[in-house]
């Protein structure tokens, strides 16, 4: 059987290769790559380009050889986040075409930073018990309540945030998806520090927070619908199997250089096993995007549970991934902060405890495996206990 791409991909590969050697240890600052990335191809593809994007047909495996070789290569495939990963893609589905030309070419371009106004202190795991409403006035919605958990809100432009705008409707069906500045009078964020020590999350409170009407992105009272496609997005980008190989290739880098009693950590059989076993799951992971990715471009299944599948595998896996890291190199790697004997910058150990973070972020993982059960094999629903 042969298992090769072929001429035309082999020569696709090759021009893909080219480039990143011309860029090789001179990455420009991020804003500028991006700008050269998506001139290339080699971000928002496919993208259309009246908004911004690069424009090519949908193609799994010239989609799969550009990660594959901006993998190998440890070169910074541009920028991602919640705009670009999670609200783009939503935007050119269900927004308007004025939103579409506002908003994705400069969210593209890493000119707008967004956040997104979900999760609130009594409405985690069961978003659509959300309280923050929204209360028309004239030609302006009128926001008060609070997010929690909001990463990157000290930095965003801008926010997609859930809302209750039918206080008397069912919970699911009394909600509206808004787009609003972050610089709206009314807004105060206050920093929540995790266990990395960084404040990667917010607390975010609104105080008769006046937004124009026409900021709404779908229909009154509808936003469970846009808010479960953003899901669908959040959920395949919080652990992208493309960079999870980006840091395979890292840890094998790694385990060639550290040593025990002058043998190389890659040639101990028991270190070399628990390597094989998360190579053979990143390996899983490429696959399952390629699966996902060819059922997107023919629009014929729903892959809305096989991006939970991402999400609650990918976490563990890069969890996993960075502990062996931090195994491989012994004592140093209980190093952390301003420890002179850190290696990397400490990357390894930040991305150890954030990843053990992302198993309950972005909906847990055991939550994740109830719908994945219930509503991808049919299982019976988890009994729930009676009020009292």
């Amino acid at each position: 059987m042969d298992l090769s791409y072929g001429e035309g991909y082999e020569q696709f590969r090759e021009e893909v290769h080219t480039f990143l050697e011309k860029y090789r240890g001179k990455v420009p600052r991020p804003i500028e790559w991006q700008k050269i990335l998506i001139e290339n191809g080699y971000a928002a593809r496919t993208i259309p380009k009246e908004y911004g994007g690069y424009g090519a047909e949908p193609d799994i495996l010239q989609a799969r050889i550009i990660a594959e070789e901006f993998a190998k290569s440890q070169v910074s495939p541009g920028m991602g986040g919640q705009g670009i990963s999670m609200l783009v893609p939503t935007l050119l589905e269900m927004g308007t075409e004025e939103q579409k030309k506002q908003f994705v070419g400069p969210t593209l371009r890493g000119e707008l930073v967004w956040c997104q106004g979900y999760s609130e202190p009594n409405a985690g795991s069961d978003l659509a018990s959300l309280t923050t409403s929204a209360v028309l006035d004239g030609d302006e919605w009128v926001v008060n309540g609070q997010k929690i958990w909001t990463s990157t809100a000290q930095t965003a432009h801008w926010i997609f945030c859930l809302v209750r705008s039918e206080p008397e409707a069912p919970k699911h069906q009394g909600i509206s998806f808004l787009l609003f500045r972050m610089d709206t009078p009314g807004i105060e964020i206050k920093p929540l520090v995790d266990m990395t020590g960084n404040a990667n999350f917010n607390e975010v409170f609104f105080t008769d927070v006046r937004v124009p009407q026409d900021q709404i992105v779908g229909k009154r009272g509808q936003g469970w619908v846009v808010a479960n496609a953003i899901l669908g997005h959040e959920r395949g980008s919080l652990a992208s199997p493309d960079a999870t190989l980006t840091r395979f290739n890292a840890l094998v880098s790694l385990m060639k250089d550290e040593t025990i009693n002058g043998q190389r950590l890659i040639d101990i059989p028991a270190y070399r096993d628990r390597l094989m076993r998360i190579q053979g799951r990143a390996m899983a992971a490429q696959f399952n995007e390629m699966r996902i990715f060819s059922a997107r471009i023919n629009k014929k299944q729903d892959t809305k549970l096989a991006g939970m599948i991402v999400k609650m595998q990918g976490t563990e896996l890069r969890h996993e991934l960075e502990g062996l890291a931090i195994d491989a190199m012994g004592e140093l790697g209980l190093a952390f902060g301003d420890n002179p004997y850190l290696r990397g910058g400490g990357m390894w150990q930040y991305q150890y405890m954030y990843f053990l973070g992302l198993v309950i972020g972005g909906g847990t993982n055991q939550i994740q495996k109830n719908i994945i059960s219930e509503r991808g094999l049919d299982m019976p629903r988890e009994p729930k206990v009676e009020k009292k």
